[in-house]
């Protein structure tokens, strides 16, 4: 990963970064910013002409690049910050990794006076944007090794910055699970990357049920979607416990780590990227990590509940019954609505067992969830305007995007079914609401504290965007490390 140095004094000049932002008039239409360090003689003049030159605006995300041959730096690289906020140095951060991708060292020097959220922000878009995922020999790698950040004090950032480098290692992890392959990543396979990163950290507990496990305690949802599989289903539980936490949150997310569609099987445009299907349970896992990392004095279980979804003799049918942990029934009119079957069975587990005060489910649940919001906004359900308005407050402070969508009360006798419970998919429509009201009826007494959060959508980004590249998002995990740190 990309290194990031705190400074009060450069060590190497060669290439320098430096900030820019919008005036209120047409010439300059930008200016410089004053930072925390000097600067080399003359280089001060020389952006005050380039700036009208090359028409440069300040606006967050704009980059220039102006060679000096024979001349110490050998490259100035103005970046524009708009309005200074994080979420402007988020963005510049995320440009600065492209432009500067063929750079060995930048250094960069922050305003004077700078809040650490700067820092924060800064540090984020970096480490984001120079995300890259590739199994085979990558020719177009970044070289960017690393980024002097030149400040007045380096304990006055520090913090700032270790949460920053957390929450990108983080989200950087949940985006290297949904991206691998599912000719590699399967219940098992994902099970023991959970150990891997898991061992060691202190107050740390993880507990792994196998298909035997499961089956022999009633975990029917699970079951039913991974009985078409070779591969066997799994249930996660990653439990933070640190000493003295107040308030209990267990975290649920989807975990189908191949999905397709089972005996109501998807066409091949609608299966070639389903390996993202456990985006949520990626990123709730990811989140109890980072929560741990950063020993955040709230005590956080993730259930990860894993299956593949496949076609063979033992699939289940549209038409089953399935039994989930509880006794609750599920008829199944459509195998590939099978996400809510294994979450119906960790929210119930959840419920009975655990006793949390908060319950928050992530899942790549529904296309429908693209149709209403588009690409790049989850949909967030809950009864809860207080938790509600939180958690979408640490979603937009993190940079990423939701909107809260209705639990319209006319619409729950759409899964009444006449042989079981609850139809897992009514065909009524309104397929990301209707999903969420399901998923509703297994929350027991968290009812009025629990969060759904369909974020099928921007799991995944088609193309390089800000700090997003080209695959997986690890949508999720930045904001629910926002929420966690507000609820110590």
């Amino acid at each position: 990963m990309l290194a990031i140095r705190l400074l009060a004094e450069p060590t190497r000049l060669d290439v320098l970064a430096l900030p820019i932002r919008p005036t209120d008039r047409a010439d300059p239409p930008a200016e410089l910013v004053p930072v925390a360090a000097a600067l080399p003689d003359g280089v001060a003049d020389e952006l005050a002409a380039l700036v009208p030159a090359a028409r440069l605006t300040g606006d967050p995300g704009q980059t220039w690049t102006q060679v000096r041959p024979g001349r110490v730096p050998a490259r100035l690289l103005p970046f524009g910050i708009g309005a200074g906020d994080e979420a402007a140095w988020r963005a510049a951060g995320a440009a600065l990794a492209g432009v500067a991708a063929r750079e060995d060292r930048v250094t960069l020097p922050l305003p004077a006076g700078a809040p650490p959220a700067v820092a924060r922000g800064l540090v984020e878009g970096l480490l984001l944007a120079s995300y890259r995922f590739r199994l085979g020999a990558d020719g177009n790698a970044p070289a960017l090794a690393a980024v002097d950040v030149l400040v007045e004090d380096p304990a006055v950032y520090a913090d700032a910055v270790a949460v920053a480098r957390t929450t990108a290692a983080m989200t950087r992890l949940a985006r290297d699970l949904v991206n691998m392959p599912a000719s590699v990543k399967n219940p098992g396979w994902f099970a023991g990357q959970v150990a891997d990163a898991a061992a060691g950290v202190p107050d740390l507990h993880l507990r792994v049920r196998e298909p035997r496990d499961l089956a022999a305690e009633g975990f029917g949802g699970i079951v039913a979607v991974g009985s078409g599989s070779a591969n066997g289903p799994r249930l996660v539980e990653l439990d933070w416990r640190p000493a003295g936490a107040r308030t209990h949150v267990v975290l649920v997310g989807k975990g189908i780590t191949f999905d397709t569609g089972g005996i109501s099987i998807k066409p091949v445009s609608g299966m070639k990227l389903m390996r993202k299907d456990m985006g949520g349970a990626a990123a709730v896992v990811a989140a109890t990590l980072g929560a741990a990392t950063m020993r955040l004095p709230v005590r956080v279980t993730t259930l990860a509940p894993l299956a593949e979804n496949m076609v063979s003799g033992a699939s289940f049918r549209p038409g089953d019954v399935v039994r989930h942990y509880g006794g609750t029934t599920s008829e199944t009119t459509n195998s590939d609505a099978e996400g809510r079957l294994v979450l119906a069975d960790a929210l119930t587990y959840a419920v009975r067992e655990l006793s949390p005060d908060l319950l928050v489910d992530l899942a790549t649940l529904t296309g429908a969830n693209a149709v209403a919001l588009g690409k790049r906004t989850a949909a967030l359900y809950s009864e809860n305007d207080r938790l509600a308005a939180d958690l979408l407050a640490a979603v937009d402070a993190a940079g990423e995007a939701a909107w809260r969508m209705p639990l319209p009360a006319d619409y729950v006798d759409y899964l009444r079914s006449e042989l079981a419970d609850l139809y897992s998919a009514p065909a009524q429509g309104a397929g990301s609401v209707v999903a969420a009201l399901y998923l509703r009826e297994f929350t027991g007494e968290l009812r009025d504290r629990w969060v759904h959060v369909d974020m099928s959508a921007p799991s995944w980004s088609e193309d390089d965007d800000a700090e997003l590249t080209k695959g997986a998002t690890g949508w999720g995990v930045r904001s629910l490390l926002r929420w966690l740190g507000t609820l110590g």
